[in-house]
């Protein structure tokens, strides 16, 4: 009996001294918890060595930062490195940049989508709003005060200075900095444009279309069948993503002739289920969604991505090798700045 009077104190005191540890220990990882500070992850993904390894660069962008908010032409990169447009700010990555990667500035409308030009950034809605920022300053003024057109959906720099505006009415063009304008192509859906030793092409009614004098005139040269989407400038020529709307299967096509004729050079993804999702919109229209791959050249190795992930060919799509998997079901958007690639998931679609 003695000797359980003696164990009972013990363990009592074993049990207080177990439940202080426990407590201090929960306080501590609660303040370990409120006091770090969280950045998104699986925003964008940054890559030096060519495809081989991929960095999460997302830290500095907005902690609350959804995967799939960024989206349409809310990004895109050039010379400077990577810029986005998040909600009012915009921000910028350097290729060389380090952690935190992100600077930020105000950015004047949140509903604008951004391009690059020579020297300016240009941000467009497609109600007609329109700015330029001239590069190194963060002051934002009208692009072209003259040009009233709403509905805009590209805005494109040639290299000799000449500028054009994607609308529903088709492709309008300054050669004096938006003094005067030139309707200068008729025709609805009408999406990127892309030039090469002179040689303009663009998209028009899901077609290919071409211009060898500066935009002045457009003749179609996609008669095959199929749809396009976009079109890319690689190194001697052009690339285009396609689709066939017979077998529901999107497709990568090169052209070296000035985009007079274009080669497939998927044939080695064709067996990974390169294929379109297809679906019926509100008003039970058939849509197909157009941004669902994308296409760069870094070097001569050429890189693509559908719902796999990114894909790499060293032989000009021969065969391709898979980088980088997707995330989520998601499917990425690739850019290029010098030697670096960037990638950001979505969800694509149009």
């Amino acid at each position: 009996m003695k000797r359980l009077f003696v164990f009972v104190p013990a363990i009592l005191l074993v049990l207080f001294l177990l439940s202080s540890f426990v407590l201090k220990e929960k306080d501590a990882g609660e303040k370990t918890t409120k006091g770090t500070k969280s950045w998104p992850v699986n925003i964008v993904f940054k890559s030096t060595d060519g495809g081989q390894t991929w960095q999460d660069i997302s830290k500095g962008l907005p902690e609350n930062l959804r995967k799939d908010s960024i989206k349409g032409n809310s990004f895109f990169a050039n010379d400077k490195g990577l810029f986005i447009r998040v909600g009012n700010g915009l921000y910028h990555s350097t290729p060389n940049a380090t952690a935190p990667f992100w600077t930020k500035e105000i950015f004047p409308d949140e509903h604008s989508s951004i391009a690059p030009g020579k020297s300016w950034i240009f941000a467009n809605n497609y109600w007609g709003i329109n700015l330029k920022k001239t590069s190194g300053t963060s002051v934002w003024s009208p692009i072209f005060e003259n040009f009233q057109e709403p509905r805009i959906r590209s805005v494109f720099e040639t290299a000799g200075g000449t500028i054009f505006i994607g609308t529903d009415r088709g492709f309008f063009k300054t050669a004096n900095n938006g003094k005067t304008w030139k309707h200068v192509h008729t025709g609805s859906l009408v999406g990127h444009l892309a030039e090469s030793n002179g040689v303009l092409v663009a998209i028009s009614m899901r077609k290919i279309i071409r211009s060898t004098d500066n935009g002045e005139n457009w003749a179609v040269v996609s008669s095959e069948g199929g749809e396009a989407w976009d079109v890319k400038q690689i190194k001697g020529g052009f690339a285009a993503i396609t689709s066939s709307s017979a077998s529901n299967t999107r497709g990568l096509r090169t052209s070296y002739d000035g985009g007079k004729t274009w080669q497939p050079i998927d044939a080695g993804l064709q067996g990974k289920d390169f294929i379109d999702s297809i679906w019926r919109t509100w008003n039970d229209r058939l849509s197909l969604q157009a941004f669902m791959t994308s296409i760069i050249q870094v070097g001569e190795n050429f890189f693509c991505t559908h719902p796999a992930g990114i894909f790499r060919s060293s032989d000009k799509g021969k065969t391709w090798k898979l980088l980088l998997p997707s995330i989520e079901n998601k499917v990425f958007n690739l850019f290029v700045s010098g030697n670096v690639i960037y990638a950001i998931p979505s969800k694509g679609g149009c």
